[in-house]
C-alpha cells in the first residue's frame, strides 16, 4: 500500500552537485545543489536550480557559464560545508583547502579534488517559483583516470558518487551494480 505524503520536493536519491562560478570580481565560488540533473542528450545538457538569493545566482547570470563537480562519498563533509556557507561570507575553496581549477572550455572554476567535473555554457534560465532552473550545455566531461573503466568510461563504483535524500536530509553513496540498461528489459516476459 502506498501512503500519500502530499506535494513535496522529492526525488530520491539525487546527485550532489557542486556548482562552480566566478563572481563579478573574478573570485571562484562553489555552491552545493541537489535540484537538477540531465535534461537533454543532443546537445548534451544538464540543469541546476538555484534560489535567487544565492550568491551563485548572479554569477550564473553574469558569466553565462558554470561547472558541476561531482564529489565522492568520502567528500560528504566537504559538500555539506559548501551547502552551509555562503560565498558572500567566506571563500569556500580556501576554507576547505580545495583547488579552484579554471575551466578549459568555460569561464568557471571547478573543484580539482572531485572525481568528475562537467563544464557548461548557460543556454537557458527558467523562473520556476522558489528557484530558477539554469540549463547548461555540457562542453566537456572530465573524469579522474583511476575512476575509468578499461574502456575509458566513468565507472560508478570507482567514482563512488555522493547522493542526497530529500525529506530525510541524508547522504548516501553509489550502490551496487544491478543490471545492464537496455538489456535486462529484454529478459522480461510480456503479459498478454
Amino acid at each position: 500500500m502506498l501512503i500519500s505524503l502530499g506535494p513535496q520536493a522529492f526525488l530520491s536519491p539525487v546527485p550532489v552537485m557542486l556548482v562552480g562560478t566566478y563572481d563579478s570580481e573574478g573570485r571562484p565560488n562553489i555552491m552545493a545543489s541537489a535540484w537538477g540533473g540531465l535534461c537533454s542528450s543532443q546537445p548534451p545538457c544538464l540543469a541546476v536550480s538555484v534560489r535567487r538569493s544565492a550568491w551563485t545566482y548572479r554569477a550564473l547570470k553574469e558569466r553565462q557559464a558554470f561547472t558541476v563537480s561531482l564529489p565522492a562519498r568520502e567528500q560528504a563533509g566537504m559538500a555539506d560545508f559548501i551547502g552551509l556557507v555562503s560565498g558572500r561570507d567566506e571563500d569556500k575553496f580556501a576554507a576547505l583547502g580545495l583547488t579552484a581549477a579554471a575551466g578549459e572550455h568555460v569561464d568557471a572554476p571547478y573543484v580539482a579534488e572531485c572525481p568528475v567535473v562537467l563544464e557548461l555554457l548557460l543556454r537557458h534560465a527558467l523562473e520556476l517559483g522558489s528557484h530558477t532552473q539554469f540549463v547548461g550545455e555540457i562542453m566537456d566531461v572530465k573524469v579522474r583516470k583511476d575512476c575509468l573503466t578499461p574502456d575509458g568510461l566513468p565507472d560508478p563504483a570507482r567514482v563512488g558518487g555522493l547522493h542526497y535524500a530529500p525529506l530525510l536530509n541524508e547522504y548516501y553513496g553509489t550502490g551496487d551494480f544491478v543490471a545492464r540498461a537496455f538489456a535486462v528489459g529484454k529478459t522480461v516476459k510480456r503479459q498478454n
